[in-house]
């Protein structure tokens, strides 16, 4: 085994394969005997595309150049359906909501609104008849915050359109019974946020008509997500009011609880997205702090399970492990099938060994947890005594956790010599409701905290070298980094992708999903303006003595362009060492190919810099 400095070492896992070998399943249903799923492509600018398996047959079935995706939240999900063969499904273009039969083009649903995209539509279901789709509707105004609501929309394509239920702030989960007289959904109002606090609604429907709208459920202290009736007309939901996220069985008149799952582990995950599907009639996947599995005691080699779907004795779900990308699989009659099996890369499997569950001390007596990432390549060892850097990832959300499944970007870092621990700080996601409300008040505080003691808890370890620490992370977590760098002389580093500089300036320009969600991070409006400027990275830019390099979507609606550059013109301003990369087209997440390509590119070339090692 040749022995080579870290950060050197050749490795197959170029940028472009991150691109180009990134083809991912996001969502995936069954249709009879048919299969579908949601296929993100990087390559192709980061559009998705809708494919159907059938007798072993997988196909395209959107139209050339379709992007299935919607931006109701910004954040999307949820946007397509498919029913006895029929599609409806939106396109990221113009967010209008189309009806797709397979060999016919597609017929709009929904009219050009006035402002543009700004009618947005997501997790829909069609009823039983096919003369309507019922949804989440979205509707944006030249000014002021969208209008949220529940809709019916006419299948004929004559643009009609049905208000079910309105008032509330946010809408999701829209659940049609099967005998296609009762309607449910979650919905909640500001400042919570879907994790925090949810009621459970139902109503009686007919002919795309909601009347006696009533709540069933909903204690104020509890998130209700993933409402589904089973084909026997039994409503399921799954609710925290336990600590854990389980599923419980719901009296459809009195509202009353029957626990069904139980079990240290969350069931479901914070409702980022729409259209997450975590269990099913007769099954349901299991999100423990190191795994996923499935309740029926089937052998699956997957670390991370999602969009399942199905009933007792025949189901479909996308699994992924550490070693392997999403596939999407169908289980019938006890037996699983691949019905396509993931890229595998032509990568050694040695690059990919799983990560280390890692427990660590913290501020305050607590502790947090993470996955370490050792360096790994079969071909390489760091030279004699030599110990790794160490970069130090935090997720976004905040309410997010750490992904138990293969990262090709933490593998990039790995099998080049450098170590990667992925933390899950004090309110991640995984761990409980408890633990997750550790985070309310202590948004930049514990998360900083917990993002240092990872990175000191492996050095004093001898896992990696004290000197070369650096930290990175996006959205949220480049707000934890930026704090990182200036509250902490620990990092010789840093990487902020698209991260929040001003809190203050985030409560007028955020997005209408997360416009509150600071109330119950940080605390409410004016009264804790001090906290909120006190914990603004922008006003502790002096304390910053490592080089940074930032990294941010132009289009970025969630976390506008100014806060990055007004870091950047802070930093430059003192002389400080910052770069400034603005990637034109991109939002929140870099989904295209050049931008994916050149941010980590410039990422590594900026820790040879830093490190003193050519890239």
């Amino acid at each position: 085994m040749e022995q080579l400095a870290a950060g050197t070492w050749p490795s197959d896992i170029t940028p472009s394969l991150l691109v180009g070998g990134s083809i991912y399943v996001e969502t995936l249903l069954p249709d009879g005997d048919d299969v579908w799923w949601s296929e993100g492509r990087p390559a192709e600018g980061g559009r998705v595309a809708l494919m159907r398996w059938r007798d072993g047959v997988v196909e395209e079935m959107t139209p050339p150049g379709a992007n299935v995706r919607t931006s109701v939240h910004e954040y999307g999900g949820g946007a397509w359906w498919v029913q006895h063969g029929t599609v409806h499904y939106v396109d990221f273009t113009d967010q209008r909501l189309r009806r797709l039969v397979p060999g016919q083009a597609p017929v709009f649903l929904t009219p050009e609104p006035d402002v543009p995209r700004g009618l947005r539509f997501a997790d829909g279901r069609e009823t039983a008849d096919g003369a309507w789709f019922v949804c989440v509707h979205e509707r944006h105004h030249a000014g002021g915050p969208p209008d949220n609501e529940i809709v019916a929309v006419a299948t004929d394509g004559s643009g009609r359109l049905n208000v079910l239920a309105a008032g509330a702030d946010f809408y999701a989960s829209p659940r049609l019974s099967p005998d296609g007289r009762s309607l449910v959904w979650v919905q909640w109002m500001h400042p919570n946020m879907p994790w925090d606090s949810t009621e459970l609604w139902i109503a009686d429907l007919l002919d795309g008509t909601a009347t006696n709208q009533r709540r069933l459920v909903g204690n104020g202290d509890e998130a209700l997500q993933e409402p589904r009736w089973t084909t026997d007309g039994e409503l399921l939901v799954a609710t925290d009011r336990t600590d854990w996220w389980h599923v419980y069985d719901v009296d459809t008149t009195t509202g009353e609880l029957t626990q069904v799952t139980d079990g240290a582990y969350d069931v479901v995950e914070p409702h980022w997205v729409f259209g997450e599907s975590r269990f099913a009639e007769g099954v349901h996947a299991v999100a423990s702090p190191t795994a996923d599995t499935l309740s029926t005691g089937l052998g699956v080699p997957y670390t991370t399970i999602q969009s399942v779907h199905g009933t007792a004795d025949s189901f479909t779900f996308i699994g992924s492990s550490y070693a392997v990308d999403t596939e999407p699989v169908r289980v019938q009659h006890g037996r699983l099938e691949m019905l396509r099996h993931a890229e595998s890369f032509g990568l050694d499997v040695g690059l990919f060994p799983e990560p280390e569950f890692i427990t660590f001390p913290t501020s305050g007596g607590a502790e947090a947890h993470a996955l370490y990432y050792a360096p790994a390549n079969p071909g390489f060892e760091c030279l004699p005594g030599e110990r790794p850097p160490l970069l130090v990832s935090v997720h976004g959300g905040p309410t997010a956790s750490a992904a138990r499944q293969v990262s090709l970007r933490h593998r990039f870092w790995t099998s080049r010599g450098f170590a990667v621990v992925d933390v899950d700080y004090r309110g991640s996601s995984r761990y409980g409701r408890r633990f997750r409300n550790l985070l309310r008040g202590q948004w930049c505080v514990i998360d900083v905290d917990d993002a240092v003691a990872a990175a000191q808890f492996l050095a004093a370890r001898g896992d990696v070298d004290p000197s070369r620490l650096a930290i990175r992370g996006g959205s949220a977590g480049g707000t934890t980094t930026l704090l990182g760098l200036a509250l902490h002389d620990v990092f010789a580093a840093g990487a902020n992708y698209f991260g929040v500089a001003d809190l203050t300036a985030l409560l007028s320009d955020d997005h209408k999903f997360e416009s509150r969600y600071t109330v119950q991070l940080i605390g409410p409006y004016p009264e804790a303006a001090a906290l909120y400027a006190d914990r603004s990275p922008i006003n502790h830019i002096d304390s910053i003595n490592a080089p940074l390099i930032i990294l941010q979507g132009a289009e970025d609606t969630v976390v506008p362009p100014y806060h990055s550059t007004a870091v950047r013109d802070a930093m430059t301003a003192r002389g400080l060492p910052v770069e400034y990369h603005e990637y034109p087209g991109e939002g929140h997440g870099f989904r295209g190919a050049d931008a994916i390509i050149d941010s980590i590119t410039s990422e590594l070339a900026f820790y040879g810099k830093v490190f003193g090692f050519p890239a």
